[in-house]
């Protein structure tokens, strides 16, 4: 009898098929119910737009506990997989990370190579992409961040660490914020789905998925844009 896929299959399936894959990012069950409602296949979260709801800042200050339980409470809200922004693991040993998000629910993380704005050296984060992968086996499809482009913008580099991190056991490589016009140079050089960052007011998936990329995420800038439209329609309410 053939088994039936795991969500965590499901998922990494979603990465290698005919259609795209885009993946709105919720910051609570309210957001996601809605993107689920829409019909979106998947939903990823937002981890600073899911620190913000918390009461803390991006860049790895929220408490771990609050930030599993956060994705724990979006996972039960969905019936579409959940993939977590977690940082970089805020701190966290491979093995217990890997455990702690697997509790919640989620069947994929994105995992960024820079804390508090300096790129990790590439191979102690392949080291630890590899230790994640090794503690999650396939129920995790990991979606490592380049930050290269936050910084430097060193397209060679980029390439080193994608390719550096496929070979880790990374599923998915995303260099955030890379130049519409590079992305399908990386996609060719590194090999392996390529995750890229849209926006509202764009780039827009369309602009990315004809420059290479095969998975879209759109980061805080969906909580961004529900937030400032509140903050405009509040003073019409006196």
């Amino acid at each position: 009898m053939k088994s039936t896929p795991t969500d965590a299959e499901l998922f990494r399936a979603m990465h290698h098929g005919p259609e795209p894959l885009i993946l709105p990012n919720a910051w609570d069950p309210v957001s996601a119910r809605v993107m689920a409602d829409a019909g979106y296949r998947a939903i990823a979260t937002s981890s600073g737009a899911v620190a913000r709801v918390l009461g803390y800042d991006d860049g790895q200050l929220t408490p771990p506990a609050e930030m599993f339980a956060a994705v724990a409470r979006i996972v039960r809200a969905v019936g579409v997989p959940v993939t977590a922004d977690m940082e970089a693991g805020y701190g966290l040993a491979p093995k217990e990370f890997a455990e702690r998000l697997l509790e919640t629910g989620a069947v994929g993380c994105n995992l960024e190579d820079s804390v508090a704005g300096s790129l990790v050296d590439p191979a102690e984060q392949a080291d630890y992409l590899n230790a994640v992968r090794a503690a999650a086996g396939a129920d995790l499809v990991i979606n490592a961040r380049v930050d290269n482009f936050l910084s430097s913008g060193d397209v060679t580099d980029a390439i080193a660490r994608g390719r550096a991190y496929r070979r880790a056991g990374a599923d998915c490589i995303y260099p955030i914020m890379a130049p519409v016009d590079v992305l399908h140079h990386l996609a060719t050089e590194i090999g392996g789905p390529l995750n890229a960052h849209a926006t509202p007011t764009g780039p827009t998936a369309a602009d990315l998925l004809t420059a290479g990329a095969t998975r879209i995420s759109y980061g805080t800038s969906l909580h961004t844009h529900t937030t400032n439209t509140l903050r405009a329609l509040l003073p019409t309410l006196t």
